[in-house]
């Protein structure tokens, strides 16, 4: 290792300043983290919900083994597919991580596009009750029977939470209903409350945004096709067959997954399930873009106008700068 680039380590380290590598689904994040692992001393830290589940590899684009073995990795394979994981988990496991890297004298990169887990890092939790499996299956039970009757409880108990959350939102509506539930106080009135878990470290962002929308879509559905000729559909099948997973758990609901699963029961054809899950990726990609276009005090590098070499050196530049501020 040139010891140029560990005393720049150990001065970010000082500093208590860590790397942030965003942007949307497909834009090439994971590969420039790896690129950066070949020259500085670097642990990662997954920002990416569905990569903590284990058995789902190919529709998630996780890093390969060899890359794992290569480079640490965080918050991957963590969890079963029948597990639930929230932001206030990740929120917890990131503060733990980033001070054992610290302590081992490297720079912890955190990579992702789950922008919701970036902003509850930055902006801390509201101190939420943990969940209620008894209350979750029964209001689950009833977005089976009758889903509009989750967003008609929450209008009444909690209209401003009722405007955020989309109809069609099952997860967070019975989330919302549960914090009621539980402590007869609303998500509304838990969000102005003061914020615990704000980091003792800084972020120093990263967002690998392309201007042209069109070359992002072409990669999207690219990647798609590509998962499905590695696999995709067998790895869903053996989801599938399990027998103790459904449509609407956090897992299954990642994007492909959810159109996969469809497929397997039936109401999707190929073709549809293909058209829906190349629509779903790129949805993913807008969400991500808008929050990304929010997000203060980020260095934007376009991954379709630059080289590798290109964005690794301007990431190594901008790591310089902050240290000479």
């Amino acid at each position: 290792m040139n010891p140029e680039y560990q005393n720049l380590v150990t001065q970010l380290i000082a500093k208590k300043q860590c790397l942030a590598i965003m942007g949307p689904t497909a834009s090439g994040k994971s590969q420039l983290s790896m690129l950066l692992a070949e020259i500085l001393p670097i642990e990662i830290i997954s920002v990416d919900s569905a990569l903590i589940y284990r058995d789902m590899d190919i529709g998630t684009a996780k890093p390969t083994q060899e890359e794992l073995d290569l480079v640490p990795h965080h918050l991957i394979n963590t969890h079963d597919a029948s597990e639930t994981y929230s932001a206030s988990e990740f929120v917890d496991d990131v503060n733990r991580l980033v001070a054992e890297i610290f302590a081992r004298d490297r720079l912890p990169v955190l990579v992702g596009g789950t922008m919701m887990y970036f902003n509850a890092l930055q902006q801390g939790m509201s101190d939420l009750p943990s969940a209620d499996e008894v209350i979750r299956e029964k209001w689950l039970q009833i977005w089976h029977e009758s889903p509009g009757l989750l967003h008609e409880k929450l209008l009444d108990i909690d209209p401003e939470s009722a405007q955020r959350i989309h109809k069609n939102d099952p997860q967070r509506l019975i989330r919302a209903i549960e914090v009621y539930e539980i402590t007869g106080k609303t998500l509304t009135e838990f969000r102005a409350q003061p914020k615990k878990g704000l980091p003792d470290f800084e972020l120093i962002k990263i967002a690998l945004i392309p201007e042209n929308r069109a070359k992002l879509h072409k990669q999207i559905e690219k990647r798609f096709l590509q998962m499905i000729d590695s696999g995709f559909l067998q790895e869903v099948k053996g989801l599938y067959e399990r027998g103790d997973l459904n449509e609407e758990m956090t897992s299954i609901r990642s994007v492909g997954y959810r159109q996969a699963w469809l497929f397997m029961d039936g109401e999707y054809d190929y073709d549809t399930f293909v058209d829906k899950g190349v629509v779903a990726t790129r949805q993913l990609a807008k969400r991500q873009l808008t929050w990304l276009r929010k997000e203060p005090e980020v260095t934007i590098i376009d991954p379709y106008q630059t080289t590798p070499a290109e964005r690794v050196k301007q990431t190594l530049d901008l790591l310089n700068s902050k240290v000479t501020d």
